[in-house]
């Protein structure tokens, strides 16, 4: 699995010690921006990596921005993601259980670093449910995609 990241200016910072966690961890990772502290706009860098990631399903997001719910919002624009915006284990393992999420938003601000590695390894490691409740509603929420 390949992990495509992505951030804006208040994100950056956390996003560079995400990316030394990875590489500790031997996971591949593509960082699509941004490269500097520089205020951006957070929905060009969401849409950049929600893309790649919905275009490739051996591969997941990571987004960060100042309170990580503007990347979420952006990124669940996109046909196919299912991006949560995770503050705690509990809701990032749950994500992933229940609902298969592809992209994870994260708090770039006022978040203590501890908990973001908890929050993206029980993310990474946790695995769809596969229960035929859980497989129903994804498939109601691709046929809202449709439809939309």
């Amino acid at each position: 699995m390949k992990i495509i990241i992505g951030s804006d200016h208040a994100g950056f910072k956390l996003k560079a010690k995400i990316k030394k966690y990875l590489k500790m961890k031997k996971i591949e990772y593509l960082d699509l921006g941004t490269d500097s502290l520089e205020s951006v706009d957070y929905p060009d860098y969401a849409l950049k990596v929600a893309k790649q990631v919905a275009g490739n399903k051996d591969s997941r997001g990571i987004l960060v921005c100042g309170t990580g719910t503007g990347m979420t919002i952006a990124a669940n624009k996109v046909k196919g993601i299912r991006a949560v915006a995770a503050y705690d284990v509990y809701s990032a393992k749950m994500s992933r259980i229940d609902n298969d999420t592809n992209v994870l938003g994260l708090r770039g601000r006022y978040f203590p670093y501890e908990k973001v590695k908890k929050i993206i390894n029980v993310w990474l490691n946790t695995p769809f449910s596969g229960k035929q409740r859980h497989k129903r509603r994804l498939k109601k929420i691709s046929g809202l995609e449709k439809k939309i």
